[in-house]
């Protein structure tokens, strides 16, 4: 039962929504959600609105998906009928108390929109308008309209619908009194058009009204600018970095036998017995490797699903929904990586590394979460997940995404091996020189983290724009060349900054080469805020806690996932500097 939900839930085929009518049959319109328009993570259950409601409120069974999109779909009063036309139908009349006046014109005042579903398409429009005159007029007149007759708007190709839109008329709007008591009249028509389709050439079936913002421009320029720069910036680093070593090689593998150095030698030879001591925190370090690994798993997952056509473009539900899933079948990838390199540095607490590898994000997430949607639950949002998704979220992490990371590392602890060094370590640990300021961590983080970010940076509005805004983004062949841009540079940002480390006879590098590309997200967050400030008109608590909570939770999966790539290019690069020096 619970696989075939999950399916439903991941179900995204559009041909299977096209059901057959013959004439006259009903056509079911759910009201679903309404709320402001520049926030469009705050959204509230149409009924609770004073509007035209049943005298018992049906609510329709939902996926998962769209639960998590907050929507919350009834059966409205509206009687619709297949190629049957209606003008001026009534639908009920309402007499508005104070209280409901008041939330009709704050509503109205907010920019609030409602949101109707027929034959899974979506339908939006503005719930009313306010004209504000001139602020030098005496005095000054502020009026507020409430659209009290809608038009629906059917085309229909034989026996299926194929496009459905909801227009309201300024002309018959309803300007609403700043004193109760209040009598109203909604009214609404529909009108059915056919349409042609072309199974030839396969033209686009199904019409999107753009209520919202259709979909994002092709920026090609800013792409293939930002292309050309990191990659010859990357050529810059590799062609640089590859002539300084040919020049260690040729200087360190003169002829010298001798196990120990003179004092003129320097650089990274001379720390040869040192480079290879294991971190402090091994528990935490492996778990970060691990649910890094995880979290890049998860990325390339979505990303190919993506490019497969596997996501509703309008819909974040169906996306919540893979991320989900992708993270409880993933967390065997995050149990062996962790407990794998757990084994390598000989670590001995295995439990308590298994339990940090599967709470390192869900632990953050599930705080997060019930934050924010604590508050979400305060203001009567949708967008607090009904208890019944809970229970069914904790079920998924408990019997899918705990037991497979158990799984995982069981089989990273029985296949590993020991850290297989290229140098022999000494007990003693070697006397670091004094650094100096600009070679410090928090400098390394900077340079590190700048680098990515700006191989990003020109896609992030985009994502922004697209998850805390209207836009609708299916550019995702360019989204995966960013993705992989975007390792790249992580990858030769932590090498170039790993041989800089080593060349001052450093050799704590494990922490470091996490903290370089990682640090990425510090630089993602500070986009967030200019995003929140600058570049969106999102306000109010509710929307406020939650673009705050979830982009903190993203940027720190840039951390784990950048660190992660970091690491892995510098203990590469290590192995390989090491392997070719001559040494006893």
């Amino acid at each position: 039962m619970l696989f075939d939900y999950i399916l439903l839930a991941l179900s995204i085929s559009w041909a299977s929504a096209l059901q057959a009518y013959k004439d006259g049959d009903k056509v079911d319109v759910f009201v679903n959600k309404v709320g402001p328009y520049f926030n469009p993570h705050e959204t509230y259950h149409y009924f609770s609105l004073p509007v035209c409601r049943p005298e018992k409120i049906q609510h329709k069974s939902l996926t998962l998906g769209e639960v998590l999109d907050g929507d919350r779909m009834a059966y409205s009063q509206y009687e619709i009928h297949f190629k049957m036309d209606e003008k001026n139908r009534e639908l009920c009349e309402l007499t508005l108390n104070e209280k409901e006046l008041y939330q009709l014109r704050e509503a109205i005042e907010e920019l609030y929109y409602f949101e109707m579903v027929a034959d899974e398409l979506t339908m939006r429009s503005f719930v009313g308008r306010f004209e504000e005159h001139s602020f030098l007029a005496v005095p000054h007149i502020h009026e507020i309209f409430l659209y009290t007759h809608i038009h629906f708007e059917f085309t229909y190709n034989y026996d299926k619908i194929v496009s459905a839109n909801v227009t309201t008329r300024q002309d018959e709007a309803t300007k609403l009194n700043e004193e109760a008591p209040q009598t109203l009249k909604y009214f609404y028509s529909i009108s059915w058009k056919p349409t042609e389709y072309d199974p030839i050439k396969r033209s686009s079936l199904l019409k999107d009204y753009s209520f919202f913002p259709k979909s994002l421009e092709i920026h090609w320029l800013s792409i293939i600018n930002s292309v050309i720069l990191v990659s010859l910036l990357m050529a810059f680093v590799v062609v640089i970095l590859a002539r300084v070593l040919r020049s260690d090689f040729s200087r360190y593998n003169k002829a010298d036998d001798e196990e120990d150095f003179g004092d003129d030698d320097n650089g990274w030879k001379i720390i040869h017995t040192d480079v290879f001591r294991f971190p402090k925190l091994k528990s935490l370090f492996c778990s970060i490797i691990g649910v890094g690994t995880q979290l890049l798993s998860i990325g390339t997952g979505i990303i190919v699903m993506a490019l497969l056509g596997m996501f509703k473009a309008h819909r974040h539900g169906s996306i919540n929904t893979a991320a989900i899933l992708l993270y409880a079948l993933t967390s065997c990838v995050a149990g062996y990586v962790s407990s794998s390199y757990y084994r390598k540095f000989q670590g001995t607490n295995w439990v308590a590394n298994i339990v940090l590898t599967s709470s390192l994000f869900t632990a953050p997430c599930f705080i997060v979460w019930s934050i924010v949607n604590s508050v979400h639950w305060w203001n009567g949002s949708t967008q607090a997940l009904p208890f019944t998704t809970i229970l069914l979220l904790g079920f998924i992490w408990m019997m899918i995404g705990l037991p497979l990371t158990v799984v995982g590392g069981i089989m990273g602890k029985n296949t590993s091996g020991d850290f297989d060094a290229p140098c022999r370590t000494k007990n003693i640990a070697r006397e670091i020189p004094i650094q100096p300021w600009y070679r410090n961590t928090m400098c390394h983080m900077v340079f590190g983290g700048f680098l990515p970010f700006s191989a990003v940076s020109v896609e992030l509005y985009y994502i922004f724009a697209t998850a805390w805004g209207r836009e609708v983004y299916t550019l995702y062949g360019v989204l995966m060349l960013v993705f992989v841009i975007e390792l790249s540079v992580s990858a030769c940002v932590g090498v170039a900054l790993t041989y800089f480390q080593l060349s001052s006879e450093d050799y704590r590098w494990w922490w470091r080469s996490i903290f370089s590309a990682g640090s990425t997200g510090i630089f993602v967050f500070i986009y967030a805020i200019f995003f929140f400030v600058r570049r969106s008109n999102m306000s109010g608590i509710v929307q406020t806690v939650e673009f705050f909570g979830y982009s903190m939770l993203t940027c720190f999966a840039f951390f784990l996932a950048l660190g992660t790539v970091s690491f892995f290019a510098s203990l590469k690069f290590i192995r390989y500097i090491y392997v070719n020096l001559k040494m006893d």
